[in-house]
């Protein structure tokens, strides 16, 4: 029951705020990272290019466990 009480809206507000933030932070890394490849990542992701989404994938966790490290301290 304590689990419940603990989830104020001030939590939740900052919570979403964090992940708001987050999001943002990827979306950015993402089109630096776009940029900074020779590789134009969006026309071979519409050519089914599945190894160069698996690397993406890869980019988008690696980028989200800096993120959320650095959001928990």
């Amino acid at each position: 029951m304590e689990a419940i009480n603990s989830l104020s809206p001030g939590i939740l507000l900052v919570s979403l705020v964090y992940s708001v933030l987050g999001m943002i932070f990827l979306m950015v890394a993402y089109k630096v990272f776009d940029l900074v490849n020779a590789l134009e990542f969006t026309k071979e992701l519409e050519k089914n290019n599945q190894a160069l989404g698996t690397v993406i994938a890869g980019f988008f966790i690696a980028i989200a466990i800096i993120v959320a490290a650095a959001i928990h301290g």
